[in-house]
């Protein structure tokens, strides 16, 4: 019975997924437990350290500049160089290029890491200054600390620079489900720095907690990669073409990169020049935030990488459509609700995940009030992922660079007048944020639109405005329901509040599925096939193939 039980579960974990939409599963399902976590991680943090928000607020600063340099250097070369090259050479049957072209990035991105965490070791003080120059200037121990956890943090960084590769080699097979158990070790290694770390080391066991989660991350992945037969040298070959695609391919991404963490960098630095706790209230909501947009937008994107990237390959541009906006309106038909959703329900939703006794009542406020602007833009966050993607398939990421820093460069204007100029509070910049990212979204669908010769507008707009109709319906019925609860429940008791979310929220819900069944929206068909996907059991496995793709 124990050799069929270990046999059956490690059938399930090499699994592979075949389609986007079970690969999307996989990949939602595990978004879906990691951001939990990852709430829960905040929860602690909010918890723990609640009752020194300006100690909070110089770890979320700290933890900025060490996760830029990894997503500039490596992240990018990942998402939009090496998993087509690496597909590429795997359906081309070149296995001996795909294993040389694997040594060579992973050491590359080694050496590069190591070389800027070095300098960024020996000027963490002078960045400090840069990057919070409010939060250091209100209190001047904060100087010494931010150095000290950024110091901290690149060590997780170092784990990820080899990890997030071995998950580019596990999702090019078709394996999604260790990468994304991966990401949820991560996150339960920092909640193990919270709990056991933090009463020794304070702040610094959830920086501790971030290398142990990275470990974890990285180790859980090493025996899958090995089991495929992959070879690893300690060798950079520069004459390799595969290796100079990936690097031609690479640096418009990771520029595009540099202006979007210079746009957070940029965030951060004005509003440490605000009251303290405005870089809590802003990173805070950031992060509920990012749950729809990872959930709904990585997922279904991340999914369709490869096989855009295979579309394409094949010239096969009416595919590459047809798949495209199925996508797209997967993407909103999950995107547009939770956007109601977040709008009416702000205040539960911040009370529920980050208000611990020690988190601040006035500060919850402002959290909420910058969650409500954020959601402004959430659909359209969700979207630029999909769109990035379908630019990275046709080997083309200089036109989302260019695309992306014109947004940027909004979103900084837009940022700098609403608080140097009008001296307006945090909120405003959560509003430049969501309409720089509307704008972004926007003009990414106009030039891809042209690249691969308009899409049928009649399959954009006519699903679009349903989604849209439905959705507003849903957030004038969760409303109702909320308003009556508020008045009749106590809601300063949690047991209350979560009454009161989850029958608003319950009776929104079925509002709009009427409607979805109403106005004949398609992707509700969709949506019920993903929830039996994630149904537990062997039946709800997509399609097995065990064997690497040849």
């Amino acid at each position: 019975m124990l050799n069929n039980f270990l046999k059956n579960g490690a059938k399930l974990l090499l699994v592979r997924q075949t389609t986007i939409l079970s690969a999307a599963t996989v990949i939602a399902a595990s978004i879906v437990l990691s951001r939990i976590l990852g709430l829960v991680r905040y929860r602690l943090l909010a918890a723990y350290f609640g009752q020194d928000i300006g100690v909070l607020d110089t770890y979320v600063v700290a933890s900025i500049i060490p996760e830029s340099i990894f997503e500039i250097l490596i992240f990018g070369s990942i998402s939009v160089a090496f998993i087509p090259v690496f597909s590429s050479l795997l359906a081309k049957g070149q296995k001996k290029d795909a294993w040389e072209l694997v040594s060579s990035v992973i050491n590359l991105g080694l050496l590069a890491f190591l070389f800027l965490a070095s300098i960024l070791f020996l000027f963490s003080p002078q960045l400090a200054l840069i990057i919070a120059p409010g939060l250091t200037h209100q209190d001047p121990q904060a100087l010494h600390l931010l150095s000290n956890l950024i110091r901290v943090m690149l060590i997780s960084q170092l784990f990820f620079v080899v990890s997030v590769f071995l998950t580019g080699i596990l999702q090019s097979f078709g394996h999604f489900l260790f990468p994304a158990i991966a990401a949820v070790f991560y996150n339960l290694g920092i909640i193990f720095g919270i709990i056991f770390f933090s009463p020794l080391l304070g702040i610094f066991g959830p920086a501790w907690g971030m290398a142990l989660g990275a470990f974890l991350h990285l180790l859980i992945q090493i025996p899958f990669v090995l089991s495929l037969g992959v070879p690893f040298r300690f060798k950079i070959n520069f004459s390799h073409s595969a290796v100079r695609k990936v690097l031609v391919l690479m640096w418009p991404r990771a520029l595009n990169l540099l202006a979007i963490r210079a746009n957070d960098l940029v965030s951060i630095a004005l509003a440490s020049l605000l009251v303290q706790g405005s870089i809590v209230a802003f990173n805070f909501a950031q992060v509920l935030q990012f749950v729809p947009v990872g959930l709904f937008g990585a997922s279904i994107a991340q999914a369709a990488l490869p096989i855009f990237s295979a579309q394409i390959a094949k010239n096969n541009l009416s595919e590459f459509k047809e798949t495209f906006l199925s996508s797209f309106h997967q993407i909103l038909f999950l995107s547009l609700p939770i956007m109601a959703l977040i709008s009416i329900l702000r205040i539960p939703a911040v009370r529920l995940v980050f208000g611990a006794a020690q988190f601040p009542w006035p500060l919850t406020i402002v959290t909420s009030q910058v969650l409500i602007l954020f959601s402004f833009s959430i659909a359209a966050q969700a979207l630029i992922l999909l769109l990035l993607r379908g630019f990275y398939a046709f080997h083309d990421p200089k036109t989302p660079v260019v695309i992306g820093f014109i947004s940027v460069f909004l979103n900084i204007s837009l940022s700098i007048f609403f608080v140097l100029v009008c001296r307006f509070p945090v909120q405003f910049l959560a509003l430049s944020y969501s309409v720089s990212s509307i704008f972004n979204a926007l003009l990414l669908f106009i030039f891809l639109d042209a690249k691969i010769g308009r899409f049928d507008r009649r399959k954009i707009i006519a699903p679009f405005l349903k989604l849209l109709t439905a959705s507003i319906f849903m957030a004038v019925a969760l409303y109702i329901p909320f308003k009556i609860l508020d008045m009749l429940l106590d809601t300063t008791r949690t047991i209350n509040l979560i009454i009161l979310t989850v029958v608003s929220s319950s009776f929104g819900i079925l509002v709009f599925a009427i409607f979805a069944r109403v106005l004949k929206i398609k992707e509700a068909a969709v949506f019920f096939t993903i929830l039996k996907r994630l149904q537990l059991g062997r039946r709800s496995l997509p399609p097995e193939v065990l064997e690497p793709p040849s």
